[in-house]
């Protein structure tokens, strides 16, 4: 095969950025190849911008080429699809206030499509085929052409089956028409991902068969955390282990930074006493990372790709398709980034380095977190909240007992229901909640700048997040998509809504809206309440965002984890044009 951009077989491409070892690097006479060390970028104030270790486009014309091959990581063999020929896809780097047109060539043999993941755009732009477009046919280019209405760190990726699991996605930076409110010296992308040998069609039917297939902690979780025989039999009633976090976990999975194993040595240099900014994507399918840099502080000055007021931490807890950035000053001669997945299954590594080469202890991977009962729904603690209870139960007894709204359809697609899910804006994340250090929570989130509408919300709109774990289908209100496609959650033109999300699994999951961004209601008041996109609900518990309806069209609504998505969790928001007069 070939790549049309680079006029060489795609394999040589693919091997080149992401494909390379460390010792093959060292025997081309450095650490890291220069796209993976991640040089700096930053347009320091009046100053030119400095390449990144991507490959980097930009302009208001580009080009890009989505191609297919094989993909190598760690001596581990699998089917990679590539944009310009490498995974992750390059930087595409724009400027607020510009105009842009992305022309998408289809290389595959089957449709793809790419969503600009965080921007705001013309519904018809956003890339989600079957919902905004009909995606891209085998051998054709669409063009994405809109202004470039914000700033901040966003990323992209493929909106059709299962393609964003092989490799379809890369970083996007829109630097600001202005100056940046914060100072640093040089700025780094962290492109969270993973790799598996299995192609992602095999992976959902495994999940569909046994959605435990993949976790293999399950049977030896006993022996290390001993129950009482009271636990041990609520559990069973349960139907599922306290183990069960993660569906795909490290016996699959290598975590990658930049597309690189944790052993193929990712490098970031700086000089001691500068201002390094860290931009974190979770561009993941399916892990929720702890992410920890070992005797460095982290200063959180964004959320998705929204400026927030400074907070300093020491670990944050990032979900699926979530992004921060953070400000670190590094002194010593080296530090590891350690992003561990949620499970503690593995883990994904890169190296902060005065010196090409300088290293600093990797830690030991830390016991792996256990469910509780509050994320049964059962005693939340010091969250707050009346005492309920998680059961699995069948028929419309589970209505009458749960009282589950109307709304909520009971059948088949439901098999575990938490009877008292409450607010926990306030919890760091399954793992975090024992330590010993500062870790981010949403509650410590606040806008920097004010937002435009602080109305009072006119309405209340509750979606319940619903599952059969032993099916494997995934659904709000108890519908999968292919149920509901044809019938959007509506919103009025201008509307102010508040949305309250109830996680009726025992499982977190990241919910994506599209073309907009929400205000999560964690009790900074209207004005300040952080802006995002993405928000995680931890289960059994509720979330609440509120949400001015401007952008007009029709927009998806979805968990972000992609064997979710897939299995059913997914809708459709219209938000009704101006001229409809509603």
């Amino acid at each position: 095969m070939t790549d049309p951009d680079f006029s060489r077989p795609l394999i040589q491409n693919l091997s080149r950025r992401s494909l390379l070892t460390g010792a093959a690097a060292l025997a081309a006479g450095t650490a890291t190849p220069l796209w993976a060390q991640g040089h700096s970028l930053h347009r320091t104030r009046g100053g030119a911008p400095i390449r990144v270790g991507f490959d980097e486009v930009s302009g208001e014309v580009i080009d890009l080429s989505v191609g297919a091959g094989p993909r190598m990581v760690q001596g581990r063999k699998g089917h990679g699809i590539a944009v310009n020929g490498s995974v992750p896809g390059p930087l595409i780097r724009l400027k607020e206030g510009q105009n842009v047109r992305l022309n998408v060539t289809n290389h595959l043999d089957e449709d793809t499509s790419i969503h600009w993941h965080g921007l705001l755009l013309p519904f018809h732009m956003d890339g989600v085929p079957g919902i905004s477009f009909p995606g891209i046919k085998p051998g054709q280019t669409f063009s994405y052409e809109f202004p470039i209405r914000q700033a901040g760190t966003y990323w992209y990726h493929s909106h059709s089956g299962l393609q964003e699991q092989q490799g379809h996605y890369g970083p996007l930076i829109i630097d600001p028409a202005g100056d940046e409110p914060a100072e640093y010296d040089r700025d780094y992308i962290l492109l969270l991902s993973e790799f598996t040998p299995h192609h992602p069609h095999f992976i959902m039917d495994r999940l569909r068969k046994g959605e435990g297939y993949f976790n293999y902690q399950r049977t030896s979780w006993t022996d290390e955390y001993p129950l009482s025989a009271e636990d041990r039999r609520m559990w069973a009633e349960m139907r599922m282990p306290a183990t069960d976090i993660a569906d795909v976990t490290g016996s699959t999975y290598t975590y990658l930074a930049n597309g690189r194993g944790p052993k193929e040595g990712l490098e970031y240099l700086f000089t001691p006493g500068e201002r390094v900014r860290l931009r974190v994507i979770n561009g993941s399918a399916m892990t929720f990372f702890n992410l920890r840099i070992p005797g460095l502080p982290m200063t959180v000055i964004a959320a998705d790709g929204q400026n927030v007021k400074p907070v300093e931490v020491d670990e944050f807890q990032i979900g699926t398709a979530e992004i921060y950035d953070v400000i670190i000053a590094p002194t010593a001669d080296a530090y590891t980034i350690v992003a561990e997945s949620m499970d503690r299954s593995g883990m994904a590594l890169a190296t902060l380095a005065s010196r090409p080469g300088a290293r600093a202890a990797i830690p030991p991977p830390r016991k792996p977190p256990l469910l509780d009962m509050g994320d049964m729904g059962m005693n939340h603690g010091d969250m707050g909240g009346d005492m309920g209870g998680g059961h699995s139960m069948d028929g419309m007894s589970m209505r009458d007992t749960l009282l589950l709204p109307p709304d909520v359809k009971v059948g088949p697609g439901i098999d575990m229901v938490s009877m008292a899910p409450v607010d926990k804006m306030g919890d760091p994340g399954l793992g975090l909640r024992d330590v010993d250090h500062r870790v981010l929570n949403y509650r410590m989130l606040s806008a920097l700048e004010q937002n435009r509408d602080t109305r009072v919300p006119s309405r209340l709109l509750e979606l319940h997040l619903t599952g059969n774990m032993e099916r494997y289908m995934w659904s709000f209100d108890g519908q999968m998509y292919s149920a509901v496609s044809d019938v959007p959650i509506r919103f009025a033109w201008n509307e102010r809504v508040r949305v309250k999300l109830v996680n009726n699994t025992m499982m977190a999951h990241p919910i994506h809206l599209h073309g907009m961004f929400f205000e999560l209601v964690n009790g900074e008041g209207a004005a300040h309440q952080p802006r995002k996109n993405v928000v995680i609900v931890q289960p059994g518990a509720s979330a609440q965002f509120d949400l001015t309806a401007n952008e007009p069209g029709d927009w998806a609504f979805h968990c972000h984890l992609l064997y979710h998505m897939h299995g059913g969790m997914m809708q459709t928001v219209t938000v009704m044009g101006p001229e409809s007069g509603q």
